[in-house]
């Protein structure tokens, strides 16, 4: 009987589980389809501007343009790691900090002096446990990241990077190509580096004229580098989290099933015994 008892508790247990991840999910799946429209739609605009930016870049305009200059050797870089803030995403956090220690240790290994920015709450309590620096720590974006979540990330380093005093800016966020794939990656922000197939202004009629293009252009670069890795990044954490609760949803039908059948037998055993019990106290009075 107690068995049979305890049985019916996990199972009431293990649906109500059921419920919560599968709500997980369906909440999880509506935000992702919000999350891929804003990735879809910021691509193109960031394609364009990055050829854009890249084609006119020529390193003999460092001196009007600093933000344009090549370090001969890198001192000092600066790695922005973004994180989720809640967890239930299976391993998104965990393959975006192992990719940005796998990066600070490249460049402490060259001899580079390294600076640690990190949004997300999952990304900061992890380096806050190793006894990490962090010279940013950043919790108050959404899940619906805003052009000016990335100017108020990046500016600052990019003003640093112009005064000499940061070498390199690199950002550690998920690349997303579908919602099942979405490897984190390293994205080099600063110094920009040149396209092969380099704009000629002598073939070209540039109005206004090409240090105006840059000198408009290379901020709002910058900042939407940032940004596009804001939304592919928040796009990945809804799809990561969907998979995580569909899989949690999938294993926790199984187990009940298990248990289910676990119940049945045991229900059918306690059955057993109750009519043997009242077959032998019959016959007992004959």
């Amino acid at each position: 009987m107690s068995q049979s008892r305890e049985v019916k508790r996990r199972i009431r247990s293990v649906e109500n589980t059921r419920q919560i991840t599968r709500t997980m999910e369906m909440v999880a799946t509506s935000k992702l389809k919000k999350a891929t429209d804003r990735v879809y739609a910021a691509r193109p605009y960031g394609d364009a501007l990055d050829e854009i930016v890249r084609s006119l870049h020529d390193a003999g305009r460092a001196e009007r343009f600093p933000i344009l200059r090549v370090p001969e050797t890198t001192r000092r870089a600066a790695v922005l790691l973004l994180t989720a803030n809640r967890g239930l995403a299976g391993a998104f956090n965990v393959n975006l900090i192992r990719e940005a220690r796998r990066k600070l240790d490249e460049l402490e290994e060259q001899g580079v002096d390294t600076e640690l920015h990190v949004v997300g709450k999952k990304g900061i309590g992890y380096f806050r446990f190793q006894g990490r620096e962090m010279s940013l720590q950043k919790t108050d974006l959404s899940d619906k990241p805003a052009p000016e979540d990335a100017e108020s990330l990046v500016d600052p380093l990019r003003v640093r990077f112009e005064a000499g005093e940061l070498d390199a800016v690199y950002v550690v966020a998920s690349e997303f190509r579908s919602a099942l794939s979405t490897p984190p990656r390293t994205i080099q922000l600063l110094p920009i580096e040149p396209s092969e197939s380099r704009v000629d202004p002598e073939n070209y009629i540039l109005e206004p004229s090409q240090d105006e293009i840059l000198t408009r252009l290379l901020p709002l670069y910058i900042r939407n580098k940032v940004y596009r890795a804001l939304v592919e990044n928040a796009a990945a954490e809804q799809g990561a989290r969907r998979t995580a609760m569909k899989n949690a949803t999938d294993n926790a039908a199984d187990m009940l099933e298990q248990l289910k059948r676990t119940y049945n037998r045991a229900r059918q055993a306690q059955i057993t015994q109750e009519i043997a019990e009242i077959v032998g106290g019959a016959a007992a009075f004959d």
